[in-house]
């Protein structure tokens, strides 16, 4: 079961092809931040006065550029962007064959910030990609992205936000949440099941998959149960993913998560979900669990 988890690329898929992209490029560090968060976190995403970005210098440079991308190579188009203080998320639009694979032409988006700055290297090396497929919800994608200001006031204002919720009705179920609420509002969440049938090929393929979407800013979901599931966790968890963890163990009002989980929650990178009242880990229970954690990937 070898893995490389700091690879960021879908070596299945074709760089070339027409599709569309959540791309999230992340500012270096020394750069001045892109923009800062201004308005009232506490009135509704979108309507006036609530939380925005104020742009940089830098930060309207790279919104420019944004606007006209299609200037790189006519087939590229940014639906939708947010240029956040520390990354920029783009949903990028390749609307026709490339002649080269996306990746050289976000390479030439970053010299042409850099170019028209006067600075070099705006942004890290790297860069995050979550191809859409035709599973994925545009409108929550785009939520996504508008709301990125939102949930960083919320964060900022509110840390104790990502602590707790006693009672969460979840696909019916009435469940305990603790960590980063937040991870909920991810629109890139892959549910991760090791049955026993499946092969070695199957399972190599699988994991390929779902370490993609964990390099790449999206959400694993799942009890993480079997040795091989739990093999998924440790790898994304060394390539900085994120988790929502189904438990069949309640927690008390008091109690906390320990060791690793309790140090992921408080890193942003792990929602806890558990029952009310603690069930017996017997198939029943790994039956449930594994059907809220594919709602809750669907969602």
């Amino acid at each position: 079961m070898n893995a490389n988890p700091k690879t960021k690329r879908a070596h299945w898929h074709d760089y070339r092809s027409p599709a569309r992209y959540m791309i999230t490029l992340s500012k270096s560090p020394g750069i001045p931040p892109f923009s800062q968060i201004e308005g009232d976190w506490r009135l509704p995403v979108g309507t006036r006065g609530s939380s925005y970005t104020r742009l940089s210098s830098i930060g309207r440079i790279i919104a420019d550029r944004l606007y006209h991308i299609s200037d790189i190579h006519p087939s590229l188009k940014a639906e939708q962007y947010i240029v956040m203080p520390d990354h920029v998320h783009v949903l990028l639009w390749v609307q026709s064959i490339l002649p080269d694979p996306l990746g050289s032409y976000i390479a030439r988006f970053k010299n042409a910030i850099n170019k028209a700055s006067l600075t070099n290297h705006i942004f890290e090396d790297e860069f995050n990609d979550q191809i859409i497929t035709n599973k994925r919800n545009l409108n929550s994608i785009y939520n996504y992205i508008r709301s990125n200001p939102y949930r960083l006031a919320v964060r900022r204002a509110c840390p104790d936000f990502f602590a707790r919720c006693n009672d969460m009705i979840i696909a019916g179920i009435p469940c305990q949440l603790y960590g980063n609420l937040h991870l909920l509002d991810n629109p890139f969440k892959d549910q991760v099941i090791v049955h026993k049938a499946d092969s070695d090929q199957t399972f190599l393929a699988n994991k390929d998959r779902w370490l993609y979407t964990a390099s790449n800013g999206g959400v694993l979901v799942s009890p993480f149960i079997s040795p091989r599931e739990k093999f998924i966790r440790k790898e994304a968890e060394s390539s900085d993913g994120k988790l929502i963890l189904i438990t069949n163990s309640s927690l008390g009002d008091r109690e906390k998560p320990s060791g690793k989980d309790f140090d992921l929650c408080a890193e942003g990178r792990m929602l806890i979900i558990a029952p009310l009242i603690p069930m017996p880990l017997d198939r029943a229970t790994c039956l449930k669990m594994n059907s809220l954690a594919a709602y809750l990937a669907m969602k």
